[in-house]
């Protein structure tokens, strides 16, 4: 498989901390990719830089061979790149269905003056069924369950079709029902052709959904291979045991 993602010596520090050191990852096309390690490893710095919510350093970061480097979050995701957070971020006073219609690139004075395209509603629409989420279309998202809100966060990513998706923490803080229907979304968008690069400290959903798996310690990738060599490097284990 081609690389559709390709991270070279990015580095970012905050004050004397740094938080991600020469880190250098590829993500091929096609794949369900695992990003784990310790807490303060640089997952989620890694995922802000490559999102362009942070700004790295040094390093570059390529999307499809081309430089993305230094794009600002809009800019990024219009190229193909969504993601989710640890807590769920959606707009709480908007309605479940606007929340995917912004999603859509709409900006607020659009929903009020009723100018959204009729195939971008269908859109959501569609992908609110998809989500199991219809029912709710006309809730506001600050009436959902956290576990719905993390399926909507994921939705609203969708609206954009994008080649590449960035899952922080999918199942932290929810039930085993919602890990499971969480799992299902992301196979069956993965069958359709979509990328994931997902950071989950549940090593069971990351064992079984994620190959290959990359582990990060200190700001740089320390081990990179299928699920089953992760359980066997006494590197992973010197990093998560502090040895």
């Amino acid at each position: 498989m081609t690389d559709l993602l390709t991270v070279t010596r990015v580095s970012k520090a905050f004050g004397g901390v740094r938080a991600l050191d020469h880190c250098s990852l590829a993500v091929a096309a096609g794949s369900i990719t695992g990003l784990i390690g310790p807490n303060g490893s640089g997952k989620t710095t890694l995922f802000n830089v490559i999102t362009g919510y942070l700004k790295a350093d040094a390093g570059t970061v390529a999307l499809a061979g081309r430089d993305v480097t230094g794009y600002g979050m809009g800019r990024i995701y219009r190229q193909g790149i969504a993601r989710t957070f640890q807590q769920a971020r959606v707009f709480p006073q908007l309605t479940v269905r606007e929340n995917l219609v912004v999603a859509g690139a709409y900006r607020w004075w659009q929903l009020v003056q009723s100018r959204v395209r009729r195939t971008d509603r269908a859109r959501a629409d569609e992908l609110l069924d998809e989500f199991r989420l219809g029912d709710l279309a006309d809730a506001y998202a600050a009436e959902l369950s956290y576990g719905q809100r993390k399926l909507l966060e994921f939705a609203a990513g969708l609206m954009s079709s994008p080649r590449l998706v960035l899952l922080d923490e999918p199942t932290a803080g929810v039930n085993p029902v919602m890990v499971e229907t969480m799992r299902r979304h992301i196979h069956e968008r993965h069958a359709a052709g979509i990328t994931f690069l997902i950071v989950e400290h549940d090593m069971t959903f990351v064992m079984q959904m994620c190959d290959p798996v990359v582990v990060l310690d200190a700001g740089r990738p320390i081990f990179n291979g299928p699920p089953d060599e992760v359980q066997r490097s006494s590197l992973v284990l010197d990093a998560y045991l502090g040895g």
